[in-house]
Formats: structure tokens, sequence, C-alpha cells
């Protein structure tokens, strides 16, 4: 399976709403809601946990991808993720990084073997 780079960089095969997803499996719907409700938002239920991909023309996304700005510029931009945008990296990608570094590595990663 080909691993589906997230706008901001983040690995989507690795997150567990996809896996859950993918996967049909509602333990781990519950669990990832579990985990999220506690980090992020009080009021995110098992049945939020889905999503195809960041990437994924289909609606079927968790509901912070939907609103996301950084997925919402890269599809206005129509670049594959921000690694390809020529305002590489902006402030809301560097806002990002922050809380996911690994997301910057992956990006850059590919900004520097396109």
């Amino acid at each position: 399976m080909k691993n589906i780079i997230a706008y901001c960089g983040i690995n989507c095969n690795e997150c567990p709403a996809y896996i859950a997803t993918q996967n049909n499996d509602d333990v781990a719907r519950a669990k990832v809601a579990e985990e999220w409700q506690k980090i992020f938002n009080p009021n995110i239920k098992p049945e939020d946990i889905n999503c195809d991909g960041c990437t994924s023309a289909d609606t079927r996304l968790f509901s912070h991808c939907l609103e996301c700005q950084i997925r919402l510029c890269g599809i206005e931009k129509k670049v594959e993720n921000c690694a390809y945008c020529p305002e590489y990296a902006c402030d809301k990608l560097k806002d990002c990084f922050k809380i996911v570094p690994a997301a910057q590595t992956t990006l850059d990663s590919i900004r520097n073997n396109k």
C-alpha cells in the first residue's frame, strides 16, 4: 500500500484514525476517541473516527481534517502536499511542525528528493 502523505506531512497510514477506519475496527475507534478526548477535545466520539486520508477526495475524513487550514490551502493551490508548494514552509506549517516534528522531516525529505 502506498503511503498517503497529508498536506502537512503527516503519514496518514500511521494515523490511528486512518488505521481504525481502514480496518473497520470499532474497538480501535473507541480507543482513539478516548485518547484524543484527553488530548484535543472532550467531544470526540468513536463514530467521529472515520478517515480515508487527508488527500482523499472522499468526504470521510476526521472532523479536524475537514476544517484544517493547511489541507484547505493545499487543495486550493493544487499541490500534492506542502513539500511541492513554492511558499514552503509557511507560518501555518511551522506551527504544525512544533506539534508534529516528524511531519517536517517527511516534507523536507520529499522536497529534497523531488
